[in-house]
């Protein structure tokens, strides 16, 4: 059969996606990314804000309209909205032919024979345990192939009033870390050169094994031959601990680079989103981070117009962002999810309110991300290839503040071809809001990347 994949929402999902797309070409299916050519499509959904949902349903919808053009079209729904709304998208949306949950990711060869063989199945809801969903496992890379996504645990422990994900994805379950090694391993001989991290939270990776593991696995990652960068998304403010620090600091490889969901400031607020510190703890892993790491960028995601959020606690967060000074912000309309202590909570705030709130969070991060960039100007900075703007001719970089698909751009001049992977030395000339500009010094390659 020729499958076409579709993967929505964060990395973690992506390495889902990659794991059960080698599955399936294990099983002797051939993979497409033209839809009208697949016999059977694939939606491996986000449902982590009613956004994701949104773009979720709208790709199903999409998915389904080819059978039109081919009846025989089977389209199998997967991922974090299949998990939470089992019976719904079959009920509401009958034209899906499978709904599978995430503990039954390794099953989908199996389910697409008995879907595609002929045999009658008035099943089509397949649900195993969230536990049942592989930590690892042989994977294709669908990423550049310099860069590549390495999912060290699943789940989380947290219960933020906010969040649904321990109700998709579970508890935490941390990757067993010779199987993390072996996996960066491999990925290394395959050309991949940055490492980035991903978990729900990486920095309680090996807690559920009574002792936290992060700084050894940084310690023993740093070690393998051909990684340059390591990059660590999401560290929550309390688990920033000395011994933390002091593993980023000793390891070269990991890059000055982390982001931090704090989503308040106000003490009140991060109480009543169950979030496990307060604004002094906050404010010291901030203090901490930027003493010990000079140069450090600091990333963050901030929620505006949470449940009983007042006015002078809307103007405390936005004088805490402009007095920050993040390196990267965003921040987000609070969304109520199904299910979640938060959307059961009074005092609710009007949605033009709560837009309003994040916008003006957003206006304010705007004029400070765009001063954080113009001081680079003058400064070269070693940069990665990740390709050419074929319709600017510009060469798309990034540094080492710069984390794939989520950052802006260091976009190099260069009469010289630049290739993908390689680590090239660039001098900054200007800025804009988002990216920065500039070209290659003396058009050679940075020599400390061979």
């Amino acid at each position: 059969m020729n499958i076409a994949i579709i993967s929505l929402g964060c990395p973690k999902n992506q390495v889902d996606a990659d794991v059960m797309c080698h599955g399936l070409i294990a099983a002797g299916h051939t993979t497409t990314a033209d839809l009208s050519l697949a016999d059977v499509i694939i939606v491996n959904t986000c449902g982590f804000i009613e956004s994701a949902k949104t773009e979720a349903i709208e790709n199903i919808l999409n998915a389904c309209s080819y059978k039109e053009q081919n009846p025989n079209l089977k389209v199998v729904v997967t991922g974090c909205l299949a998990e939470r709304y089992q019976h719904e998208i079959r009920t509401e949306i009958p034209e899906v032919d499978a709904v599978v949950g995430i503990g039954s990711n390794k099953a989908i060869p199996q389910i697409i024979d008995r879907l595609c063989g002929g045999a009658e199945d008035q099943n089509r809801e397949y649900y195993g345990p969230k536990t049942d969903l592989p930590l690892g496992g042989r994977r294709v890379i669908s990423t550049p192939h310099h860069y590549a996504y390495l999912k060290i645990a699943e789940g989380c422990n947290n219960r933020c009033h906010y969040c649904a994900i321990p109700l998709i994805r579970g508890p935490l379950r941390s990757r067993p870390m010779e199987d993390c090694l072996a996996e960066a391993r491999w990925l290394a001989n395959e050309g991949v050169k940055e490492l980035v991290l991903v978990a729900q939270d990486p920095t309680a990776y090996g807690d559920d094994w009574g002792k936290n593991s992060i700084c050894e696995l940084l310690d023993e990652l740093n070690k393998i031959e051909g990684i340059r960068w390591i990059r660590i998304l999401y560290a929550y403010p309390e688990r920033i601990t000395d011994a933390f620090i002091a593993a980023m600091v000793r390891n070269e490889k990991v890059v000055p680079y982390l982001d931090l969901p704090i989503q308040h400031c106000n003490s009140r607020v991060l109480k009543a989103m169950n979030r496990k510190g307060d604004r002094q703890v906050v404010e010291s892993a901030i203090q901490r981070l930027r003493q010990a790491i000079p140069g450090i960028t600091l990333r963050t995601t901030l929620i505006a117009g949470y449940p009983g959020e007042t006015e002078e606690e809307f103007d405390e967060l936005c004088q805490f962002v402009k007095d920050t000074a993040f390196e990267r912000l965003g921040c987000f309309a609070f969304s109520p999810e199904e299910d979640t202590v938060a959307a059961s909570m009074p005092d609710q705030l009007p949605e033009e309110e709560k837009q309003r709130r994040a916008d003006i969070i957003m206006r304010a991060q705007a004029n400070i991300s765009a001063a954080k960039l113009e001081e680079k100007m003058g400064k070269t900075l070693t940069v990665i290839c990740d390709g050419i703007d074929e319709e600017s001719g510009l060469y798309l970089c990034r540094s080492e503040a710069d984390a794939p698909e989520i950052d802006g751009n260091v976009c190099v001049s260069s009469e010289d071809p630049m290739y993908p992977g390689e680590f090239y030395q660039v001098y900054i000339e200007e800025s804009d809001m988002y990216d920065l500009y500039g070209y290659v010094v003396e058009d050679e390659k940075d020599e400390s990347a061979q």
